[in-house]
Order: structure tokens, then sequence, then C-alpha cells
């Protein structure tokens, strides 16, 4: 039996996001996602017309000319959601925390995939996999999921994003578009991530607070790594700190953005500061430009 306040923060929540997927995101999710899965279906010869990238450049270099891969569009999209509770993402000076932020993302990302008919499934993960719920359809399924993106509590500590993306292709049968919600602060993944994003449609959701950029001028401040739990004392008066607090954090992000491009994953900044509405119907609009282009 679910506790009353906690089922009353999660209808609450269910009734929000809905309103959102209703009034904004519905169209921009069908538009966007809708016949991206696809299935093989048959290697055939080249024909006018075709995409150069269609072509299978094995079966060319067997048979001496050009096939290509004939794709059908699946019926339905599978869609995972990938949520990272590690320690870093219990963390906000703006609005929400970011593990609050994460559950509402999961539950209108949630809304919009059973909306349209496809099913929906959640991986919970800190460094290693906390919880998995395969891909379904349905609301009950959905307010489990958002249930457990707002309660469920974790065992580690750190960021594994390079085990998460290799349980994703072993519980996975499809293609999947799948949504990672975390502050990728994790040791070497992009090998991991390059591979899953050929077969899946894989889209970064990042989380950043406001503090994480820039420091304020509050003189002495004890901090804690949240995921090492280590204790350090800095000098917030001092401008030098601060200027290259502020370097440092525009460096790891900026790399950060740039190993997302470089494997070509979409990415999207949340910031806690700033409302995530206009950030994804802006996202969403990117998507749709680029898809009438191809």
């Amino acid at each position: 039996m679910i506790p009353k306040d906690v089922l009353k923060k999660i209808l609450r929540i269910e009734i929000t996001t809905s309103r959102m997927v209703s009034e904004v995101f519905g169209g921009e999710y069908l538009s966007v996602f809708k016949g991206r899965g696809m299935e093989f279906e048959e290697v055939r010869e080249y024909q006018p017309g075709d995409e150069i990238r269609s072509i299978d450049w094995n079966v060319t270099a067997r048979m001496g000319h050009p096939f290509v891969k004939k794709f059908v569009e699946e019926r339905e999209l599978t869609v995972m959601l990938l949520l990272d509770m590690s320690q870093s993402f219990g963390f906000a000076t703006a609005n929400k925390l970011k593990n609050q932020i994460a559950a509402e993302l999961c539950s209108l990302l949630a809304l919009s995939a059973i909306r349209n008919k496809d099913k929906v499934g959640l991986i919970i993960f800190t460094d290693r996999i906390e919880k998995f719920i395969p891909a379904r359809k349905g609301l009950r399924h959905v307010l489990r999921i958002i249930r457990e993106a707002l309660y469920f509590k974790p065992q580690g500590k750190s960021t594994d994003i390079a085990g998460v993306v290799e349980y994703l292709n072993k519980v996975t049968v499809r293609s999947t578009v799948s949504f990672i919600i975390s502050d990728f602060y994790a040791k070497e993944f992009k090998k991991h991530l390059s591979i899953a994003n050929k077969r899946h449609d894989i889209v970064a959701i990042t989380i950043t607070d406001p503090k994480e950029i820039d420091l304020a001028d509050i003189g002495l401040l004890t901090l804690r790594d949240p995921e090492t739990e280590e204790l350090f004392i800095i000098d917030t008066s001092d401008k030098n700190l601060r200027h290259k607090y502020h370097l440092d954090s525009v460096n790891r992000f900026r790399k950060r953005k740039e190993l997302f491009n470089s494997i070509g994953i979409d990415h999207i900044d949340i910031r806690t500061d700033i409302p995530y509405a206009k950030t994804l119907i802006s996202f969403f609009r990117m998507r749709e430009r680029r898809k009438k282009l191809r």
C-alpha cells in the first residue's frame, strides 16, 4: 500500500506533466520520434535515388557492386529512461533538486510515450544497476515509473555511464529511443556510449545548477563531495579562485558537449534555475527541423 502523502505527490506530478503533454509536448513528441524506430528487412541492390548512407559496405565488397540495407518502420517505439540516482543528483541551490526535476522529466517523457501508444521502461542506476522496469504501456505502468523516480532509495553513490548503456543493450532486443538523465560525472564512457548509439537513438539530458558554474563570494565554505564524501574548505572571497572555478566548470561542460557531438548524440542541458519546458520545446523543434532536412 502506497502512503497517502506519497500517492498525493505522485498524482500531483502526473497531473502537472499530463497537462504539459496535452498542451505542448504531445505533438512535438509525435513529429520528432514517431516513425524513427526502424526494423531491418532485407539487403537489395542499390537503385538510383537510394541514400548513400544506407549502403551495406560489407555486402558491397563481397558482391563487387553496391547493395543497400532496407528498413521498415516499426509500428511502435520503445522509450527507455535511464535515470542517474547518484549522490551528486541530490543537489541544487535554485528551485528544485536535480533529482526532483529528473523525476518530472521521467513523468513527462513517459506520458508522452504512452499517449502515442509507445512502450516505456526505466533503468535506475548509480555505480551499479539499481532497478529495471521493462517497457510496457498504460497509465498504471507510468505511475509506477513516477513513483520509482521519486522515491527509490539507491545503494550506490557514484555514476557508471558505461555500465548502464551496456545493460541497456542486454535487456533490449530492438532499437529504442533512450533518454539518459544524468550529470555524467563518470569515468571514461565515450566508447560504450558510441557503441550503444549505433543501435539506439540516445538523447543525453544533463541537469546543471548555477553554482556548478559560478561560486558566490560568501567567505570560507566547507564542501563535501557527495559521491566520495571527501570534505574540503575553500575561500570563496578569493577572486582568483572564483575565476579559476568558473573557467574549470565551463571547460568541463564544453568537453562534455564536444564528447556528445563527436559521437552523434543529442544533448539537452536543463538548468535548475530556468523552467525546463522552453528548453525541451527548443530541443524538439530542433529535431523536427533536422528531420525535415534529411
